[in-house]
């Protein structure tokens, strides 16, 4: 996990991988966007950020409430959905 950490590039494939597989599953939106935002908990607790943008990213998840953070989470899904 920390190889796919350290890059943005490779964490954002990361991420488009496992909403595919999530929506293999059947997963809905809400589904998604809820395991994103506790992955983002997870990383905001657990794990230093390994570049710029994750850092940025950390810093402005910090900073939002509960709901501006679930809005971060579904941006990020959105984002590597998208490519």
């Amino acid at each position: 996990m920390s190889t796919v950490l350290s890059n943005f590039d490779s964490w954002k494939e990361f991420l488009a991988e496992r909403l595919e597989q999530g929506k293999k599953l059947g997963l809905d939106e809400e589904a998604i966007g809820n395991l994103a935002y506790e992955i983002g908990s997870f990383l905001d607790e657990k794990v230093d950020p390994k570049n710029e943008e994750q850092r940025v990213l950390k810093e402005i998840w910090d900073v939002g409430d509960e709901n501006e953070r679930k809005t971060i989470a579904r941006l990020m899904v959105k984002l590597v959905g998208h490519r």
